[in-house]
């Protein structure tokens, strides 16, 4: 099932879609970008929020905003969760995880490499029992050197790729590196909008072999919770 792994949505509730119009727009986009399936992930910043449970209930008014109304009807919540000092012991941070799968998308700071990041990473990985997927990797390039990537890359998170990657030399180099030599990785539009930032799963139909696709869509039913541990 062709498969949105990060995109922001839900309208209103952080600065993706404005509203529903344009939230019902972007779905209906996706649709026409062939996509099935769609992870609504809106920004989790644990310093902006009052709790989890807080952010939960104003994720799903946001979703039943346009629930009834969306072209594609198989959303999925989950949400984009910022690495911050401590955001491992957050109670109810594994709540975030993606519905119905035991994979939680977490963001790497627009700064240079630090050893508590890789803590804060493991520490929700090993609390949790929770399969890391790590934010659009390719876009840490001009803030970590060669080495610090290399430890990221090293890890057995799954990577998650901006479909734009591969508008970019350099991006596009290591998104194929990572396509190429490791099967857990997974695409997505990041798209907050349907002008600037829009869906843009045409870039992938384009530059991405079928496989690859079929690799990323695959994912989610790999890390998918069996009805035992439901």
């Amino acid at each position: 099932m062709r498969t949105e792994y990060h995109c922001h949505i839900l309208p209103g509730i952080d600065d993706g879609a404005s509203d529903a119009e344009t939230s019902l727009e972007m779905i209906e986009t996706l649709k026409e970008q062939g996509i099935e399936r769609i992870i609504a992930t809106p920004h989790f910043y644990a310093h902006r929020e009052a709790s989890v449970e807080s952010f939960l209930r104003k994720r799903q008014a946001a979703f039943d905003e346009i629930k009834d109304r969306a072209a594609i009807k198989n959303i999925v919540l989950g949400a984009e969760v910022a690495i911050e000092h401590g955001i491992s012991e957050v109670p109810g941070i594994e709540k975030l995880a993606v519905e119905g799968t035991k994979m939680i998308l977490l963001e790497l700071p627009y700064r240079a490499y630090e050893k508590w990041m890789a803590e804060e990473i493991y520490n929700i990985h090993a609390e949790y029992k929770l399969k890391i997927m790590l934010a659009h990797v390719h876009r840490y390039l001009r803030y970590y050197n060669k080495d610090e990537m290399e430890l990221i890359l090293s890890t057995k998170s799954v990577m998650q790729i901006n479909n734009e990657a591969f508008t970019s030399w350099s991006e596009k180099k290591l998104a194929k590196q990572i396509t190429a030599s490791d099967k857990r990785f997974t695409f997505g539009s990041d798209a907050h909008n349907n002008s600037s930032r829009k869906p843009n799963w045409d870039i992938i139909s384009k530059k991405v072999k079928p496989e690859a696709i079929e690799l990323s869509d695959g994912i989610f039913d790999r890390y998918a919770l069996t009805p035992e541990k439901v």
